[in-house]
């Protein structure tokens, strides 16, 4: 599914009733949550039904969409039904028991409730809630209006730092010629650059979040200098949200451009599947693993991946920087030793290279690895 994103530009009395809609989809979410947890074998279609008796209760959820209101009881059910899959599964600690929410901040719509106009630079939303027509202000690049309406599945209003958006989900797949260019390649993550692969090359890690934080902190002393429940606290709470918006655009930004750029580049690519959520419990680490968002990037070479149809290899982390890539001896390094030293073949590397180089050797072997896309190693 593609994601078509537009920026609103509306009056403050259609931001308004965005807003309350987005009261109701929370109010709906919750009171589904409710009857989930006073019931016995509540499934998705009772969550669903009992969207039209709320309805009939609450004349204010009578005005949301009825596509809508089914669509805010799937957000209950989605938080319920992943509770039921880590109980099945064991996972260890935690399993994720549904909360009520209150801080929703989005309504979507299916295919009701909402119409397109013919120039594809207005959306008018027909319900009760009294949103009306909006402008949409995006890439002019963008033509939502050429594809089919049947072909448009989901419409999504999402309240932000900086204004309010719509997304439209187009049931579409992207599909991109790759040129051969006969390359292979591995990757291995790290904090002092973003990764090292096989062939030398390096990418330095950006720290947003660590540049970006000196600024953070003196907007956090600000919100909490202002008093409560007052139009200046709103507005420094405002501020904050705006800084933090920006770093997880750039964060965005950056694993989208390199991913794209490392799988246009390569015809095979191998990384170590990190177990991220254990190694962020090192609390000396833990803020700089979560600045430099491997998942996140590693999320979009899988996405890329599929799109140019290669192979995309993840293999076990074990090892991968403690055994010598030339002769395959175990030699021990602690995080500080940067240089690969191997006493038995004499090899001197960098400590990310060696690493890259093995973490290529073991997905072309083809049995230690596993394959992230569809089709089998060769």
């Amino acid at each position: 599914m593609l994601i078509y994103e537009y920026k609103l530009d509306g009056s403050k009395q259609q931001y308004a009733a965005i807003d309350e809609a987005i009261r109701v989809v929370q109010f709906i979410r919750n009171k589904c949550l409710r009857l989930w947890m006073d019931g016995r074998r509540i499934s998705k279609n009772d969550l669903q039904c009992y969207c039209s008796v709320l309805a009939k209760e609450y004349s204010f959820a009578a005005c949301l969409n009825s596509q809508a209101r089914q669509a805010s009881a799937d957000r209950a059910w989605f938080a319920i039904s992943r509770f039921y899959e880590n109980c099945r599964n064991h996972k260890p600690g935690k399993k994720g028991y549904p909360k009520f929410q209150h801080d929703n901040r989005s309504v979507e719509y299916k295919q009701t409730g909402w119409k397109l106009d013919p120039d594809g630079r207005h959306v008018i939303f027909i319900d009760g809630c009294g949103i009306g027509r909006l402008r949409l202000v995006g890439n002019p690049g963008q033509h939502i209006e050429t594809f089919p309406m049947k072909q448009i599945k989901r419409v999504r209003i999402l309240h932000r730092a900086d204004g309010y958006y719509v997304q439209f989900g187009v049931q579409a797949e992207r599909q991109i010629e790759h040129v051969e260019t006969g390359s292979v390649v591995g990757i291995d993550m790290g904090l002092k650059v973003f990764y090292a692969d096989s062939n030398g090359n390096t990418v330095e890690n950006p720290r947003h979040y660590r540049k970006a934080e000196k600024k953070l902190k003196r907007l956090h002393r600000q919100v909490s200098r202002k008093q409560k429940k007052s139009k200046n606290r709103k507005k420094a709470r405002q501020h904050l949200a705006k800084a933090y918006l920006k770093v997880q655009r750039q964060r965005e930004d950056f694993a989208r451009k390199t991913a794209n750029a490392l799988v246009s580049s390569h015809d095979l690519i191998a990384y170590e599947q990190l177990q991220i959520r254990n190694m962020v419990k090192n609390h000396k680490l833990a803020k700089s693993i979560h600045d430099a968002a491997w998942g996140q990037f590693l999320n979009w070479v899988k996405s890329y991946g599929i799109m140019h149809d290669i192979p995309i290899i993840a293999v076990a982390p074990q090892y991968t920087s403690q055994d010598c890539s030339g002769c395959g001896e175990h030699v021990k390094k602690t995080l500080s030793t940067r240089t690969h030293i191997c006493s038995s073949c004499g090899l001197v590397l960098d400590r990310d290279e060696n690493a890259a180089v093995n973490i290529l050797a073991k997905a072309l072997e083809g049995t230690l690895g596993h394959r992230e896309t569809y089709e089998p190693v060769s």
